[in-house]
C-alpha cells in the first residue's frame, strides 16, 4: 500500500470519529455520573436497546430516560433506532447486533466478545501476518540500521542526512521492510477498541452480563472492592502478563538503544493503569487479542525460521 492511501485511511478514520456522537454518561441533576451501586458501574445514557436489570432501569426512569421506546436487546437490529452518524452506523450497531447474536446463540455475551474477537483477527490475518513479518524482519536488519546510524551520528550537513536516508532505503530494501507497515494494524486496532467500547458501554445486555465472577460493565478498580475482587485481580494479571509479552516479543532480537528495551514495562504500565478503568468486557477483548498477537508471533517466527533453514 502507497504512503499516500495509508494517509487517505487515517483521514477517512478521523473523519468518522468527528463526524459522529460517541457514548454519553448518564447524570444525575447535579451533573453527576449514576452509578449502580450493586455493580458500580456508571450507567449510559444513550443505550440503544433496554436494560433487564431492576436496579439499572429505575435509575434510568429516575433520571429521565425513556427506555420503553428503545426496542428489546433481543429486538435490536442494526438499523433499529434514529440515524445517529456514520460512525455508529458503520461501526458501533453492526458490531452490537453481532455481539448480542453470538452472545444468545452461545449463552453467554463474554463468550461471545472472545468468539467475535477471533473472527475479526482471523480476517485480518494478512495484515497482521505483515506487521509480523515486517518486525522479524526489523530484527534481522537492526545491527545494519545501527552501523548507519552511527556512521552519520556527528554529521548535520544536508548531503550526509541524504546519503544516510538512501543507504537506510538500501537496508529496508534489502530486508523487505515498509517503514509504514507496521503502523498499519495500530490503524487498525485503535477504531476496533472504540468501537468494542461504545458497543459494550451502549449495550444493556452486554454491561449486565456477568462470566467467571466479572460483571462486564464494571471496571477493575471497581471489581476488586467486591466480593468477587479475585476474578477481577485475575483479569488484571492477565492483561499485564499478556501486554507485556507481547511488546516484549516485538522488540527481543534487536540490537536497540537500552532505553527502548525499556518499552514493554513502560508501556504495559500505561495499558494496565488505563484497564483499571474500563470495563471488564474490554479489559477480556484485550487479552484475547494479545494472546492472538503472541500466537501469531510464534507462529510466523517459527515459519521464518523453517523457511531459512530450508
Amino acid at each position: 500500500m502507497k504512503k499516500k492511501n495509508k494517509i487517505k485511511i487515517i483521514i477517512v478514520l478521523l473523519l468518522l470519529l468527528i463526524t459522529t456522537g460517541c457514548t454519553t454518561t448518564l447524570v444525575d441533576n447535579d451533573k453527576k455520573p449514576v452509578t449502580n451501586e450493586e455493580t458500580g458501574q456508571n450507567l449510559t445514557e444513550n443505550i440503544i436497546c433496554q436494560p433487564t436489570n431492576k436496579e439499572n432501569i429505575k435509575l434510568y426512569e429516575e433520571n429521565g430516560v425513556d427506555i420503553d421506546k428503545l426496542p428489546t436487546c433481543d429486538e435490536f437490529k442494526i438499523t433499529s433506532g434514529k440515524y445517529e452518524g456514520l460512525w455508529t452506523s458503520i461501526f458501533i450497531k453492526p458490531l452490537a447486533f453481532i455481539l448480542l447474536w453470538v452472545g444468545r446463540m452461545v449463552g453467554n455475551y463474554a463468550a461471545s466478545l472472545i468468539l467475535i474477537s477471533i473472527i475479526i483477527r482471523l480476517i485480518t490475518f494478512p495484515l497482521t501476518k505483515k506487521t509480523a513479518l515486517q518486525s522479524e524482519n526489523m530484527k534481522k536488519a537492526q545491527p545494519e540500521i545501527d552501523r548507519i546510524t552511527k556512521k552519520y551520528k556527528d554529521k548535520q550537513d544536508q548531503e550526509s542526512m541524504m546519503k544516510q536516508s538512501q543507504e537506510m532505503m538500501m537496508v529496508y530494501k534489502k530486508y523487505n521492510i515498509s517503514p509504514m507497515s507496521g503502523c498499519l494494524f495500530a490503524m487498525l486496532q485503535f477504531p476496533l477498541f472504540i468501537a468494542f467500547f461504545e458497543a459494550v458501554q451502549r449495550t444493556p445486555a452486554i454491561f449486565e452480563g456477568k462470566f467467571l465472577g466479572l460483571h462486564l460493565g464494571t471496571t477493575p478498580v471497581v471489581g476488586i472492592t467486591s466480593s468477587t475482587f479475585i476474578a477481577y485481580i485475575i483479569l488484571m494479571l492477565f492483561i499485564a502478563g499478556t501486554t507485556f509479552y507481547s511488546f516484549k516479543m516485538n522488540l527481543s532480537g534487536s540490537n536497540m538503544d537500552p532505553s527502548m528495551k525499556m518499552m514493554p514495562i513502560m508501556m504495559s504500565g500505561i495499558i494496565i493503569v488505563t484497564a483499571l478503568f474500563m470495563p471488564s468486557a474490554l479489559g477480556i477483548y484485550w487479552v484475547t487479542s494479545n494472546l492472538l498477537t503472541i500466537i501469531q508471533n510464534i507462529v510466523v517466527k517459527r515459519s521464518k525460521e523453517a523457511h531459512g533453514k530450508a
